[in-house]
């Protein structure tokens, strides 16, 4: 299954114009071809082309097909973005593969990057949903300050993932349960400062621990978001 992304109605289903151009142009796509389109926001169609040109598809729905990965679980990750945008690229696309379903940007005190390219990530988290036919693509959030951050209402398990251990931390594997909603909040390279990880604690973050090992910080999420997915499975 090749999938699109587009907008979904009752009877019909468009394509972005960046989709259009390239069934169009690329693929070569023609009146009559049978398309699966997403919204990125849960649904599938399965439909015919009816109308056609460079910078807009029309697809008439034949189909509406279940989201068969739903899940019974969400997870958030924010996250410190690394200094290399490679690295963090990464963590976006294998992360939507595995399965999530929002991504923070933090600014921390040891944060190595100050600025993201949120347009680009966001392609890179289309990319990936439609390269392992998600019906959903994971929400992205811009940078914003810790402090600011974990004083939000938050209505999932609140985590945050450090290496000091000066505070409590618990192992993931022995906090985390199915069916549950979390946010796990990931550090940069030099970790959480201790005055972030005292004002976590003190907006009801639990502290834990990914293991004994140390990771870098897109290993460290991914690591967690692979737990969280294993213990769904």
């Amino acid at each position: 299954m090749q999938l699109f992304i587009g907008n979904i109605f009752s009877n019909f289903a468009e394509l972005s114009e960046e989709e259009s151009r390239h069934f169009s142009k690329v693929l070569r796509g023609k009146l009559g071809d049978t398309l699966f389109v997403s919204d990125g926001n849960g649904s599938i169609i399965q439909g015919i082309v009816c109308e056609l040109n460079s910078k807009k598809v029309i697809v008439k729905i034949k189909e509406v097909i279940p989201d068969l990965q739903k899940r019974d679980y969400s997870l958030h990750i924010a996250i410190a973005p690394t200094k290399s945008m490679d690295r963090l690229e990464f963590f976006l696309e294998k992360a939507t593969e595995i399965g999530i379903d929002q991504i923070t940007f933090l600014r921390t005190f040891h944060s190595e990057r100050k600025n993201i390219n949120l347009e680009r990530c966001q392609k890179i988290l289309q990319s990936a949903a439609k390269q392992s036919v998600k019906a959903s693509i994971p929400k992205l959030k811009d940078l914003i300050k810790f402090s600011d951050f974990i004083t939000s209402d938050f209505s999932s398990q609140k985590l945050i993932a450090h290496c000091n251990s000066d505070f409590e931390r618990i192992y993931l594997k022995d906090e985390i349960k199915p069916k549950e909603n979390y946010l796990i909040l990931i550090g940069p390279e030099g970790d959480f400062s201790k005055e972030e990880i005292e004002l976590a604690e003190k907006n009801n973050f639990k502290g834990i621990s990914l293991g004994t090992q140390r990771f870098r910080t897109e290993t460290a999420a991914l690591n967690a978001v692979f737990g969280l997915n294993w213990m769904n499975f």
